[in-house]
């Protein structure tokens, strides 16, 4: 995709992510973008990423689930807010709340298209529906419930 994904605009100091730090190399450097309404991201599963043969490890859908939940309350203050990505003062989400449900075995060796719904934009709370689909089957669905990043884990910040 041409356009920066909602993760490219994070700073550097919270970059770093397992799931969609762009800085972390061992990490999945989740990408996730704006499709419409809805946020698109496509994550390819190595054969490591396996819980038995031919099928992906279920921490790692929810984690997949997880940091494009956040990423999309992300984008989507920035647009209830009426702003562009990336300008300040910056909004970052963490997970209050994951859950997830396994509809059927993910297949290894196909890509998996993750998308997410905003549910609901409030001032400190983003709550986001997302699918995994793998061949075009649902494979899991999941609600991230995201809030703002509190005040004292920004960069530069120390704790009280």
């Amino acid at each position: 995709m041409a356009e920066k994904a909602f993760q490219d605009y994070y700073p550097d100091e919270l970059s770093h992510c397992y799931g969609c730090g762009r800085l972390n190399e061992h990490g999945l450097q989740l990408k996730s973008y704006w499709d419409g309404d809805e946020t698109v991201a496509v994550f390819h599963p190595r054969p490591y990423h396996m819980a038995i043969p031919g099928v992906v490890y279920g921490g790692l859908i929810a984690s997949v689930i997880d940091c494009h939940g956040t990423g999309s309350a992300s984008a989507a203050a920035y647009r209830a807010a009426g702003r562009e990505m990336g300008t300040d003062p910056g909004f970052r989400f963490v997970t209050a709340s994951l859950r997830v449900d396994f509809l059927r075995p993910t297949p290894l060796g196909v890509p998996l298209e993750v998308r997410g719904r905003i549910r609901e934009v409030k001032e400190r709370k983003v709550v986001v529906a997302v699918t995994v689909r793998a061949g075009g089957e649902e494979c899991a669905r999941g609600e991230v419930v995201a809030v703002r990043m509190p005040e004292h884990m920004m960069p530069g910040r120390t704790t009280a």
